[in-house]
């Protein structure tokens, strides 16, 4: 049975910039045999998260139960003001709704983290961030990370990098993710 990884990522842009690094990143991992899901753009249209809530929208029901699901998680966020955006930050908020699951939030699921920003300073405290929030949730951040300065790097409108380094990085982060998986 191949493993399941899931990514999340982009922003209501359709095709951003961070959206097509996912896919990149993804790719890595479809690679090694893995199954892939991609939950971005009006897939992250969600209510704020609200524990005290008990039901839950299609879409947030939609997270949550791929999430449980996956055995490994590729993040992608665009850099807002030095952080990541509200969107992915709402949708990591409904992996509270793991907290009394066996396998709680992300424990025991390698997670790639990525950050795309205008510039080297909120990539990276962006991709730091990310990183933070997968220790939090107990999730496993791979060794490699990529703050990705879309000042210098593009995508175009076929998903391609234009730097071999950067899309290299990418695929490595989504292998790192199912390997991991497939260790475990």
């Amino acid at each position: 049975m191949a493993i399941h990884v899931v990514g999340i990522g982009g922003s209501l842009r359709a095709n951003s910039q961070s959206e097509r690094a996912l896919r990149v990143a993804l790719a890595g991992a479809e690679e090694l045999g893995a199954k892939v899901t991609v939950i971005t753009g009006d897939d992250l249209v969600l209510p704020f998260y609200d524990p005290a809530v008990p039901e839950r929208s299609d879409a947030a029901r939609r997270l949550v139960e791929n999430i449980r699901d996956a055995d490994g998680v590729v993040l992608v966020s665009p850099g807002y003001h030095g952080t990541i955006s509200g969107l992915i930050k709402n949708a990591l908020d409904y992996i509270e709704d793991l907290r009394t699951d066996e396998r709680v939030y992300l424990d025991g699921r390698a997670v790639g983290c990525v950050a795309t920003a205008q510039g080297w300073q909120a990539s990276v405290t962006t991709l730091t961030s990310l990183r933070s929030i997968v220790h939090a949730l107990r999730g496993w951040p791979t060794p490699l990370g990529a703050a990705i300065n879309s000042a210098e790097v593009r995508f175009d409108g076929a998903g391609e990098c234009s730097s071999e380094p950067v899309a290299t990085s990418l695929r490595t982060i989504g292998r790192q993710v199912a390997e991991f998986a497939m260790g475990h």
